[in-house]
């Protein structure tokens, strides 16, 4: 977790305002942060990834074979050459997808390792000014790991972006995209484990294939133990994956052996002449039949898990996910696509069970386990996928907030979300007894991936032009290429929207009102404080004690503003006669960047003159963290003085002023930190490097050290707004339902903040007022 610090300065002696933001990004694991650079892994450790990988992005994809087949034939075959037109269909499904566009392309426009369409758009944000929650600060940009592409006036992306941001819908246009995007993403997270756990334990229902087919239990039965595998399920996730997740990578890897053995067995023993299905003259001779169409809402399902791939790519470096593809994931597949091919070519009959009817009679029911055990691994992926993306979500405030669990302290990516995980469950259960067949369940599961995939194809041509640059052909390429594919696919789903295909919208369109209309509030928040904080002169004018009594103790006033004064301050200090003597302006803030480094967390600047005490802190380690750093900003403060007595100080310079934006600063300092020497001091034109910490230290500096250590022993308050919104009286309709009815609602279920940021109640103040938007 990162974070980052700022204090502006305003006073003299007696009280001190500091302003100070705490940037929090994304957290990467240690063992793929440490290896993110594929080009420096050894062969071995490549391979090791590759294998793990396996278990965690490939599990979904990998289970596909258990239903594809019966969903693309559900009234039966007619024509024995419909299975093998429909199986170069995909073949070809698989290579331009999956392969292509997913594993060689997508995985490749991670955002320093964070995959899924949340990653897509923190990526643009960073190379354009595309966010609409005005919260970007200069000093953003001054992170090492916050890169940024400098453009040609003249070229592609160039104009690109200034087009992008010049228009205000474009901005609009590209978030319900990615809100969009990631709503299917959720119901394909609910969709998933629904259907690979049913189709799991839908071989319980046939006996031995020699003994007549009779059927063990019936599809009641078989439905209740797929609610019950559930339910088991997304019990445990509390617990993490941790303890079993060694098992995944060697299940996985055993169901993929398995499933290409038996591919190998039946074109053997049946019909190898399915192998003319590669010729892509079948694909044609499929559209050409007019009665095959329908069958595009089964063969879509091949592909189901491509976008989880993406969300889970963050735990290994690209290249070892691409080596699991190309050498076990990709040729199992169409080694188990094309064996139950040739065992239709025989047996066209058995279409509705082809996979556990394809199987030998001596590894039937070993290969059931497996297969039972590889259906729960894939709803593993889909739900861990599900919560990094409503995790991504919440730091850019487009969901309410809600509890994140950190499952390991190894790996970061192992979370896990209460309130998301039982509302998974309850939908899941929900869908599984519902529509009791798989049939239903995939033409819903279709429709989720073939949307998700049309919107990840929409911002990957904005990734290509403003982060990678690419020639505008190249480009064009990409665009045909999966808009053909995809649309061909979307096309055919419209027509399955009465037969299941309404569950992912009815589910969508839930997630997507309740971010969309917490982002909306969220914006609105801000822009109330942007407008609202309080003006610098009116601080200055009440002179040192504020025009209050000043009381020993350290108040941290919590805010999102991270500059200037907030409004809840002036609010707090105008009914109440009193103020801590050192108050801290706390701002959590959330950059678009995998990670902070250490030494970057703090950017502190000081409120006003010295005698304006003001400070920000969240919990004990964070607090010491904090003073800490406080303490090397007043001794780099005092030899910045030291070094530039020439420069005139302006308490006036909020950042807010274009005119001023070159101007240097001697007070808005970013350290970096050693635990002997502050080893950068970097401001906007000049740096400062390596200064021995106990040099030109100042006979006041070490007052005002001792004053705020004094100061901090006595106590710390923790001063959080609890802000009510409403829209005004002559707003339309609309809005008044958004901020009124659902915003509030929204705000009453998330978290508080003082749990957010683990205040002790007995150092908690709470300060109301009412926002009017």
């Amino acid at each position: 977790m990162g974070s980052e610090v700022k204090s502006d300065e305003d006073t003299d002696n007696k009280g001190q305002v500091w302003f100070v933001n705490h940037k929090f990004d994304h957290l990467v694991d240690e063992e793929a942060e440490r290896h993110s650079d594929a080009n420096r892994l050894s062969a071995l450790l490549l391979m090791r990834f590759a294998f793990k990988s396996l278990g965690v992005v490939y599990g979904d994809l990998g289970t596909s074979p258990m239903y594809v087949l019966y969903n693309t034939f559900p009234d039966g075959i007619k024509d024995t050459e419909d299975v093998i037109d429909a199986l170069s269909l995909i073949i070809y499904t698989l290579t331009i997808i999956p392969l292509i566009k997913y594993v060689l392309i997508v995985c490749r426009a991670n955002d320093n390792g964070q995959g899924g369409t949340f990653a897509l758009y923190s990526l643009l944000c960073r190379h354009a000014k595309l966010r609409t929650i005005p919260n970007q600060d200069r000093s953003d940009e001054e992170l090492t790991t916050y890169s940024r592409s400098t453009f040609h006036e003249r070229s592609h992306a160039a104009k690109t972006k200034r087009w992008l941001e010049k228009h205000s819908c474009s901005k609009i246009v590209l978030l319900v995209l990615v809100l969009v995007g990631s709503s299917m993403v959720i119901g394909d997270g609910i969709l998933t484990p629904a259907i690979s756990v049913l189709s799991a334990a839908g071989g319980v229902k046939l006996d031995y294939p020699k003994v007549d087919n009779k059927s063990i239990l019936n599809e009641k039965a078989v439905v209740l133990v797929a609610v019950a595998i559930l339910v088991v399920l997304f019990s445990v996730q509390h617990f993490g994956v941790d303890k079993v997740g060694w098992l995944f990578a060697p299940i996985v890897f055993v169901w993929f052996l398995l499933i290409g053995g038996i591919g190998i067995i039946n074109i053997w023993k049946y019909d190898s002449s399915v192998l003319k299905a590669f010729s892509p003259v079948h694909v044609y001779w499929f559209f050409r039949k007019g009665h095959t169409w329908p069958s595009l809402g089964g063969i879509i399902l091949c592909i189901t898990g491509t976008e989880a791939l993406f969300a889970d790519v963050c735990q290994f470096p690209v290249l070892s996910i691409q080596i699991a593809f190309a050498t076990v994931v990709y040729p199992c597949l169409l080694l188990a696509y094309i064996g139950q091919a040739a065992y239709l070519m025989k047996k066209p009959d058995h279409v509705h069970d082809v996979f556990y009817r394809s199987i030998p009679d001596i590894i039937y029911w070993p290969v059931f386990v497996v297969a039972t055990a590889a259906a729960v691994v894939a709803s593993q992926a889909t739900i861990s996928a599900t919560f990094s993306l409503i995790k991504q979500a919440v730091a850019l405030g487009c969901f309410p907030r809600v509890k994140v669990m950190h499952t390991s302290k190894k790996y970061s990516s192992h979370i896990y979300i209460p309130e998301i995980n039982w509302i998974l469950m309850i939908l899941c259960v929900a869908v599984t007894a519902g529509f009791k067949n798989q049939h239903q369940i995939g033409n819903a599961c279709g429709f989720a991936v073939v949307i998700v995939m049309l919107v990840t194809t929409l911002i990957m041509i904005l990734i290509m032009l403003l982060v990678w640059r690419c020639h505008w052909i190249l480009v064009l390429i990409f665009t045909v290429l999966s808009l053909l594919v995809e649309g061909t696919y979307f096309s055919a789903m419209i027509f399955k929207i009465h037969r299941g295909g309404w569950v992912p919208l009815v589910i969508a369109a839930a997630f997507f009102i309740s971010m969309s209309v917490w982002h909306y509030g969220t914006m609105k928040r801000h822009q109330f404080e942007l407008q609202s904080k309080v003006p610098i002169e009116w601080i200055l004018g009440l002179g040192p004690s504020l025009g209050l009594v000043r009381v020993p103790g350290v108040g941290l006033v919590y805010s999102e503003l991270a500059n200037g004064v907030p409004h809840i301050f002036a609010h707090f200090i105008t009914n109440l006669p009193a103020i801590h003597s050192v108050v801290i302006f706390v701002c959590v803030k959330y950059i678009p960047v995998y990670a902070v480094p250490e030494g970057e967390r703090f950017l502190v600047k000081r409120v006003g003159p010295k005698s304006f005490h003001m400070f920000h802190c969240r919990d004990d380690e964070f607090e010491k963290n904090l003073f800490e750093n406080l303490f090397r900003f007043m001794r780099l403060e005092s030899l910045m003085d030291s070094c530039m007595a020439s420069e005139v100080y302006s308490p006036c310079d909020q950042g807010d002023s274009k005119d001023d934006a070159n101007l240097p600063d001697p007070h808005k300092v970013t350290t970096t930190f050693s635990p002997n020497s502050i080893v950068s001091v970097v401001s906007p034109e000049y740096t400062v490097r390596t200064m021995s910490s106990s040099q030109m230290i100042s006979q006041d500096e070490i007052d005002e050290l001792e004053f705020l250590t004094n100061i901090r022993a006595t106590g710390v308050v923790h001063i959080l707004g609890k802000t009510v919104m409403m829209a005004r009286r002559d707003s339309e309709f609309y809005k008044k339902i958004l901020i009124d009815y659902i915003f509030t609602f929204l705000r009453k279920i998330c978290r508080e903040n003082n749990a957010i940021f683990y205040c002790p109640r007995e150092c908690l103040l709470n300060v109301g007022q009412v926002i009017i938007v």
